[in-house]
C-alpha cells in the first residue's frame, strides 16, 4: 500500500494497473451507543458506501436503528457481521476492553477495520493487530477525528509552510464535567484526542513522558496533566479533567516566529495566529542578557467547516477502495497507545519519567 493524501481521491483509478478495485463499499457497525450513531449516519450518508449491518447489545438501541434506517441488519451478535461473506468492512464503536479481540477477528476473516480511539488498550495488541493486518492486507484506520477538522488541517499547513518557525511548545486544555467511564480514566478517555493531534503535528518522536493525577469519584484517575518531552527542547502538556465546571477545548502552539491559539468551542474564529514572540540578546554578562518583545498583528484565517468524522468516513472508503494506506493508520494508534502505557506507568510512580 502507499499513503493516501486526505482529499486527493479518485474513484475512477486506483494505483493496480489503473483499473477500479470496486464501486461501493459494504461496511458492518458493532457498537450502537454514545458514538455509533454518528459512525452509522455519517458511512450511511456516503454515496460509494453502504451499510449492511449494525449490531449492538442492547434491543433498545437496535430499534432506534431500525426506526431511522429500515434497511440495514441488526443483530445483537458480533460474529454475524464478522463472518458474513456481504460485508468488506467494520466499523468498531465499543469499549476499549473489546476493540483487539473484535478487531483481529474482523481481520483474520478478511474484513477492513474502522476503530474507535484509543487503538487498543495495550502497546502488544497494537503490534499484533498491524501485524496480522499487514499479513492478510487488510486497512487499519483509528477514528482520530480531529485530524480531519479544518483547524488541524490549517495548523498542519501553517507547521509545514515555516509559517510558526521552531516550534516550542504544544499546549492543550480539554476538561468538561463528566462523561465518566467505568473501565478507563480520563487519560484513556480525553488524551487520545490531543495526542492523536500532537502526533500529526510534532514529526518527531517522544523521547519520555510524565504524567500525574488523582481520582475523587472512583478508584480511576478523573483530573490529570500529562508532559511529553522531544528533542530539541520541544515540549507538549495536556491537561485534561472530568471534573471542570466548565467546557474548555484549546490548544496553543509556541513557535520562534508566530503562536497559535485554537478554540474548539469558538463557531466562527476556531484558529487565530499571533506575529508575537521574543528575541535574546546575549552581552558579556549573565546579568546583561537583554529580552526583546514582538507584538504584531493577529488574523483569524479561514478553515474548513466540513463535519471532520464525515471527511473521515470518506477517506476510510477511498483508502480501501483505491488500496492506499491512511495516515490514521494501525502505526498512528500504536504511537497514541505507547503514550497512553507510559502515562499509565508514570501516574503509578507518582511523576516518575518514562522514557520512550
Amino acid at each position: 500500500m502507499v499513503p493516501c493524501l486526505a482529499r486527493s481521491f479518485d474513484a475512477s483509478t486506483s494505483l493496480t494497473g489503473g483499473k477500479k478495485v470496486q464501486d461501493m463499499l459494504k461496511v458492518g457497525v458493532i457498537g450502537y451507543g454514545y458514538w455509533g450513531p454518528n459512525i452509522v449516519r455519517n458511512f450511511h450518508g456516503l454515496p460509494n458506501c453502504q451499510v449492511v449491518a449494525v449490531c449492538d447489545k442492547s434491543p433498545k438501541a437496535l430499534q432506534h436503528v431500525l426506526a431511522s434506517y429500515p434497511g440495514i441488519t441488526c443483530t445483537p451478535d458480533a460474529s454475524d457481521i464478522i463472518t458474513s461473506k456481504d460485508i468488506d468492512a467494520v466499523a468498531i464503536v465499543t469499549p476499549v476492553s473489546t476493540h483487539y479481540e473484535l478487531a483481529r477477528q474482523c481481520v483474520e476473516n478478511g474484513k477492513h477495520v474502522f476503530v474507535e480511539k484509543p487503538f487498543t488498550a495495550t502497546v502488544a495488541q497494537a503490534e499484533t493487530l498491524i501485524e496480522l493486518a499487514d499479513k492478510k492486507k487488510r486497512t487499519l484506520m483509528v477514528d482520530h477525528t480531529f485530524l480531519f477538522t479544518g483547524a488541524v488541517q490549517k495548523m498542519k499547513e501553517l507547521i509545514e509552510q515555516k509559517v510558526l518557525g521552531t516550534l516550542h511548545y504544544y499546549d492543550s486544555v480539554r476538561v468538561n464535567l463528566g462523561l465518566f467511564q467505568h473501565d478507563i480514566n480520563v487519560i484513556w478517555d480525553l488524551a487520545p484526542h490531543d495526542l492523536s493531534i500532537m502526533d500529526y503535528l510534532i514529526e518527531a518522536p517522544p523521547e519520555a513522558v510524565v504524567a500525574t493525577g488523582a481520582s475523587h469519584v472512583n478508584c480511576l484517575e478523573d483530573v490529570a496533566y500529562i508532559t511529553i518531552y522531544f528533542p530539541n527542547n520541544t515540549i507538549a502538556h495536556m491537561h485534561v479533567n472530568w471534573l471542570s465546571p466548565v467546557k474548555v477545548r484549546t490548544t496553543l502552539i509556541g513557535g520562534e516566529q508566530k503562536m497559535v491559539v485554537w478554540n474548539d468551542l469558538e463557531v466562527d474564529e476556531k484558529i487565530k495566529i499571533y506575529d508575537k514572540g521574543v528575541s535574546v540578546t546575549n552581552q558579556q554578562g549573565v546579568y546583561d542578557l537583554l529580552v526583546s518583545y514582538r507584538s504584531g498583528d493577529m488574523w483569524a484565517p479561514k478553515v474548513e467547516q466540513t463535519e471532520a468524522l464525515k471527511v473521515e468516513a470518506q477517506y476510510f472508503v477511498d483508502c480501501i477502495l483505491n488500496d492506499r494506506t491512511p495516515f490514521n493508520d494501525g502505526a498512528a494508534g500504536l504511537r497514541v497507545v505507547k503514550i497512553l502505557e507510559a502515562a499509565d506507568q508514570s501516574l503509578k510512580g507518582r511523576g516518575r519519567a518514562i522514557s520512550l
